[in-house]
């Protein structure tokens, strides 16, 4: 596995995630899930953040105590990525948004960037790209770049689900960005699908097909 995958094996994390496989759960429930099982997973995702003590008064008196020392930015890839966002918020209900819309060209079938939107201040954030599934690696490859050109210095991807392929993409385009996800399946089968995965995670959120 790539030196910059950190799979998160939290029996709550792990619980919810087989949930979430389970075809007979209802797009309501997913949609529960997802936002909880995000929620957990920034738990890891952010024990790192730098903090900084400042001076407060309790009921009883003067003490001093830490906040985050740094600007957080959470971006959504659309559209599955938004079923992340409420569950992040929950966490980090200061954190700015951006958001970032990819389709595939169906000629070179390579992501190509039709929306991209972000707070004047990712130069100076922690940014949290959120996409429930690196498949090929190609989407997530792709937003990191459009991040980076932007300025994002500090870029971290957090991710259910993820396939060795798209593991492997992101370790060669972008080695300098960790990766959390909850599980690293066997392979992508012949339609581009994580297997045993949770099938398309938008079409699931939404109940479309």
């Amino acid at each position: 596995m790539a030196p910059n995958v950190r799979v998160i094996h939290h029996p709550l994390v792990q619980q919810k995630l087989t949930y979430l496989r389970d075809k007979h759960t209802h797009h309501r429930e997913f949609r529960k899930l997802l936002s909880e099982i995000t929620a957990l997973m920034l738990f890891e995702i952010t024990e790192d953040l730098p903090t900084v003590e400042i001076e407060i008064e309790t009921p009883l008196e003067k003490t001093r105590s830490t906040i985050l020392a740094s600007h957080v930015v959470l971006v959504p890839v659309l559209r599955a990525g938004l079923g992340m966002l409420d569950g992040a918020l929950d966490l980090i209900p200061n954190a700015k948004v951006g958001h970032i819309g990819l389709y595939r060209d169906e000629k070179t079938l390579e992501p190509v960037e039709y929306y991209a939107k972000f707070p004047s201040t990712l130069d100076q954030s922690v940014v949290i790209l959120l996409d429930p599934m690196l498949a090929t690696g190609g989407s997530s490859s792709a937003a990191v770049s459009i991040l980076k050109k932007h300025r994002a210095s500090q870029v971290k991807c957090l991710s259910l689900v993820s396939a060795p392929e798209g593991v492997k993409k992101m370790y060669q385009d972008h080695p300098d960005v960790p990766i959390y996800t909850a599980s690293v399946d066997r392979q992508l089968n012949e339609r581009g699908y994580i297997v045993p995965g949770l099938g398309d995670a938008g079409d699931r959120l939404y109940g479309t097909k």
